[in-house]
């Protein structure tokens, strides 16, 4: 380093020939977080926290309830401890969540304690985006200091999909809080082989599995591999130690699947998204090995595969599969910003780490071991969800975001140290470059968005590039040459986050709802799995993508489907899904499409269905997302609700979500989120309604979702053709042929109490 250009926080200390400095460097913890603190680091670091506070609170309450079908087991939550524990979807506690509950415990406790509202449902997951910046800042200090650090903090706070996910109510923000943890806790118990550090990190990868099933173990392999191989101390000490961690994540993952298999199942409610009331068949099947595989069990549009694309994979009704889906249009506006950077600073800092040696505490070898451990879960994760088959949304990937932050500062540190290199100046200038021209592409896939600013970031780019390459050649001790390489550094870094910063704003400026919803602008040649309502202050804005996917979804509605909707709605929804007469969902702003043509066997099937209205509202509600309940509806449901259990049963948990969020009331959600689940059964029904424990009914206008569905042979949103999907055709016709209906409020209500003849 010359001492004309002041440097940024080395992550290594001095090196220099003396064994004596050597031997005590090695014998004392081999952290910065020993180091001096600068003086700006405590006020940069407050302003990185309070910066992500700000950007994640910031009009919150415009997506509402978000996704009304975990909102409303929050609410079931709030209510009833028993809801509370199992993550039953209503107070009723006829079915769960798909998902394991922990995700829902922080925010059915936050209004347990100040009551039902979006900032009341919303706030805990923020304060959990910005538990995992701080988490991020603390990991990358320890070994490559402050600035560094405060790299990865800003660079993981302005990931698009971070900044969506922390504000909605999905389980992905406690996962991405709880992987970084562990992250974390395994850098900390190889830095001297600490055995407390490593029970932590497995008691999160337990809670995470609480979180979202399988997904939390997907880095356990090179994380475990890495402690294996590289902890200083003896390896049978080592094996001992991961024994115990993995002891300490089956107690804290395995209690409360212990407790729901032994509960006998008459009196907890059932799985939702299995179809044989276990949990154990929900984890390795439908939320598991089925997501690898596509053969999830009950799924809508899932299992249906393609060969071929872009990426030279096959790929389900969710996109193409393939080395290219993290990049591709509907996904790379989402996480890869950073990413080619993260990749080449992960090989650049293997490569400059590597002559440490692995049985020392040495400063390097940890450098060198954050970059295996950050490394190695990036290329994980970002392979299984590049070639799973399964259901996959473009929100999954928030899960990457700590990984490429991180990666991206710490490499910047180790290059910015060796800048005196060829080599390294070389790679950190063509690395702002193409970062720059990555950006440039990503912000032209959105029509008319920012054009200044995509042309700004190229130029920028290019220039900070060449500053940092003619800079770090000046001769050594020149003023003009180390104010030219800082000057071109802090280029580099605004142009890099200059893209993820507007496509951040734009997403925090409108709500999201729904149960799929992405970041940014809508872009153009989106292909893959279907997308989320997003909504300005001006009202909606139409669908972003058609449902299910399929080569060019949400431009091209199923054959013979029926009419389009408004024109003002957005894209056509329904794409190809592989259903040959699929329906076609309506596009107007929550109103009505036209009536779908025959599902035909094909994925799409039973999202399509014979007379569906619009798969993501209407008057009957949908698959995707809830219907809005008229005054009159939320009225009636709340008259003598007392005494019943459920107010009304809908079939489709986001129907039946949007009614009890209305009302305050538990509503039976028949066949759980896809309407295929076989709860409760016909017999089970016919049970509830003659012992008078469920007042409506609530139908699907024009048939819908669950009504008179399509032939789907995966059993989707409600025909009668999958697994557990005659369950709910079954009770729909049932309750027509017994029943009178009548319009409360635009939707058809039966009332069970009432039979049309005789007794049911």
């Amino acid at each position: 380093m010359t001492t004309a250009v002041p440097p940024l926080d080395s992550p290594f200390p001095e090196r220099g020939p003396n064994a004596a400095t050597d031997a005590a460097r090695n014998a004392a913890p081999s952290t910065a977080a020993t180091a001096p603190r600068p003086r700006w680091e405590r006020p940069a670091h407050l302003a990185l926290l309070l910066g992500t506070a700000a950007l994640l609170l910031w009009n919150l309450s415009a997506s509402g309830y978000a996704n009304s079908f975990y909102s409303a087991a929050v609410q079931a939550g709030s209510e009833s401890w028993k809801a509370f524990f199992f993550g039953s979807s209503d107070a009723g506690n006829s079915i769960t969540v798909d998902k394991p509950p922990a995700a829902l415990w922080p925010m059915a406790l936050s209004v347990r304690l100040f009551g039902l509202g979006s900032w009341q449902i919303l706030v805990p997951q923020a304060l959990m985006g910005v538990g995992t910046t701080a988490v991020l800042y603390a990991a990358v200090r320890r070994q490559f200091g402050p600035a560094a650090a405060l790299l990865s903090g800003a660079a993981f706070a302005l990931t698009p999909v971070a900044a969506l996910m922390f504000r909605f109510n999905n389980p992905d923000a406690l996962l991405t809080l709880l992987l970084t943890v562990t992250v974390y806790c395994v850098l900390r118990a190889l830095d001297g082989a600490h055995t407390k550090w490593l029970v932590w990190a497995g008691a999160a990868i337990g809670l995470a599995f609480l979180t979202k099933t399988l997904q939390a173990f997907v880095i356990l392999p090179p994380l475990a591999l890495l402690y294996a191989v590289c902890a200083p101390t003896r390896l049978r000490r080592r094996l001992g130690q991961l024994l115990l961690a993995g002891l300490a994540m089956v107690v804290a993952g395995g209690w409360w699947v212990a407790i729901v298999e032994l509960w006998p199942a008459g009196s907890r409610p059932y799985i939702g998204g299995s179809q044989n009331n276990s949990f154990l068949e929900l984890t390795l099947g439908y939320n598991g090995l089925g997501r690898i595989s596509g053969d999830e069990v009950g799924s809508v549009g899932g299992g249906a595969r393609r060969t071929g694309g872009a990426g030279g994979g096959g790929g389900g009704g969710w996109g193409e599969t393939g080395i290219d889906r993290l990049f591709s249009a509907n996904i790379g506006g989402q996480i890869s910003w950073l990413l080619p950077a993260a990749l080449i600073m992960l090989v650049a800092g293997l490569i400059i780490t590597w002559r440490a040696r692995r049985a020392t505490d040495s400063v390097e070898s940890m450098a060198r071991a954050a970059f295996l451990a950050w490394g190695g879960c990036l290329l994980i994760t970002g392979l299984i969800f590049s070639y799973m088959q399964g259901i996959f949304h473009e929100y999954y990937t928030v899960a990457l975001a700590p990984f490429v932050a991180a990666l991206v500062g710490m490499g910047v540190a180790v290059l910015w140290e060796e800048r005196g290199s060829l080599a390294a100046s070389l790679t950190l200038s063509a690395t702002v470059a193409l970062t720059a021209w990555w950006s440039y592409a990503l912000l032209g896939r959105a029509s008319g968005y920012l054009p200044w600013l995509r042309w700004t970031v190229l130029v920028a780019g290019l220039v900070a590039a060449a500053g940092l390459l003619i800079g770090s050649r000046w001769r050594p001790g020149s003023r003009p040459g180390g104010r030219l390489l800082l000057g071109a550094a802090a280029l580099g870094m605004g142009v890099a986050l200059a893209g993820p910063l507007a496509y951040c704003l734009t997403t925090v400026d409108s709500g999201r709802s729904g149960s799929i919803v992405t970041a940014g602008p809508a872009v153009a040649g989106g292909a893959g799995g279907p997308g989320g309502m997003r909504f300005n202050r001006a009202g909606a804005e139409g669908f972003r993508d058609g449902f299910p996917g399929g080569p060019q979804g949400g431009t091209q509605g199923a054959p013979q489907g029926g009419p389009q909707g408004a024109p003002q709605g957005g894209p056509q929804g329904g794409g190809q899904g592989g259903a040959p007469q699929g329906g076609q969902a309506g596009t107007a702003p929550g109103g009505q499409g036209g009536q779908g043509g025959q599902g035909g066997p094909g994925a799409a099937g039973g999202a399509g269905g014979r007379g569906a209205r619009n798969a993501m509202g209407g008057p009957g509600g949908g698959l995707l997302n809830g219907t809005k309940a008229s005054a009159e509806a939320t009225a009636a449901l709340r008259a003598n609700a007392g005494s019943y259990t459920w107010a009304a049963a809908a079939v489709g948990a986001q129907n039946a979500a949007s009614y009890q969020l209305a009302s305050g009331e538990p509503v039976m959600p028949i066949g759980g989120f896809n309407g295929s689940d076989p709860s409760p059964t016909l017999a089970k029904f016919q049970e509830y309604v003659k012992a008078g424990k469920i007042h409506y009914f609530i139908g699907q206008n024009d048939g819908g979702i669950g009504g008179e569905g399509g032939q789907s042979t995966r059993g989707g949103a409600g025909g009668p053709g999958g697994p557990g999907g005659g369950t709910s055709s079954a009770i729909s016709e049932w309750v027509k042929a017994n029943f009178k209906p009548t319009t409360i409020g635009g939707a058809t209500f039966y009332d069970l109490t009432a039979p049309a003849s005789g007794t049911p």
